[in-house]
């Protein structure tokens, strides 16, 4: 074998290498390999081992993992008309790497932009009450448009989080006023309620007491080990029967001398 045939022989290898080598694609379980054919959609192939002709084939490789999507901080006026900054979190994923390879240019930079201004919109809708007590109902309302929006792209938008709700100082203090407000309101009805409920009992022991003769004298001989101590003056009530036999007494009319 002469030089010239070695080295023919080695050129032959070296392509045929460099063309398996292009021609041999692995694919993840994770991933789908979008191929296209003189410029021609032909599908999307994988998990495992793609082969695709060189020179002829383009493919573009798509994540379908879960991708965190961080929205950056959005100044907000709400509609309430308070200044408010609010950043929030988009959980999305790739379910059709076909319609997001041909429908959209850049699809997470496209996702970036659709969710900040649906959160802008959201947010300026609601009042800054709702903001902060409601905010599930807003992550599923911001989840649903953003879903909607982007099921044409071949995109699932699974979760959205508004993480944090920056407020004015001034307005803090407002707020922690009106808090204060309505806790010593919800102390004052609470104490109102008791005082009610034990009234409503002591009036239904005093009917009991008031139904036995001597009831309420022998109550009173009940509490006063509890109120009386090493020299303490007690102060010893008349009983009430005896009052009301003595009332009743004064009240006779004296009975008239016969001699």
């Amino acid at each position: 074998m002469t030089l010239a045939e070695l080295i023919f022989i080695s050129v032959v290898l070296f392509i045929l290498f460099v063309f398996f080598s292009s021609a041999l694609k692995v694919v993840r379980e994770y991933e789908r390999l979008v191929v296209f054919r003189l410029g021609h959609h032909i599908g999307a192939r994988g998990p495992g081992l793609v082969f695709i002709l060189p020179l002829v084939d383009t493919a573009v490789r798509v994540s379908l993992r879960i991708v965190t999507l961080d929205v950056p901080s959005q100044e907000v006026i709400t509609r309430d008309n308070v200044t408010t900054k609010v950043n929030a979190v988009v959980y999305y994923r790739v379910v059709d790497p076909s319609k997001t390879v041909l429908a959209v240019e850049r699809f997470q930079q496209a996702t970036v932009e659709l969710a900040q201004t649906t959160l802008r919109s959201v947010v300026g809708q609601a009042e800054l009450d709702q903001l902060l007590s409601e905010r599930d109902d807003l992550n599923r309302k911001i989840q649903t448009i953003l879903d909607e929006a982007t099921d044409p792209w071949g995109i699932k938008v699974t979760a959205v989080e508004i993480k944090d709700v920056t407020i004015p100082e001034g307005l803090l203090k407002s707020i922690a006023r009106q808090a204060e407000a309505e806790r010593q309101r919800r102390a004052l009805i609470i104490q109102a309620e008791g005082e009610k409920q034990a009234a409503g009992r002591l009036r239904e022991a005093a009917s009991i007491l008031a139904q036995e003769p001597g009831g309420l004298t022998l109550r009173v001989l009940r509490t006063l080990p509890e109120v009386s101590g090493r020299g303490s003056l007690v102060v010893f009530p008349l009983p009430v029967e005896l009052s009301a036999l003595l009332g009743a007494t004064l009240k006779k009319p004296p009975v008239p001398d016969r001699h």
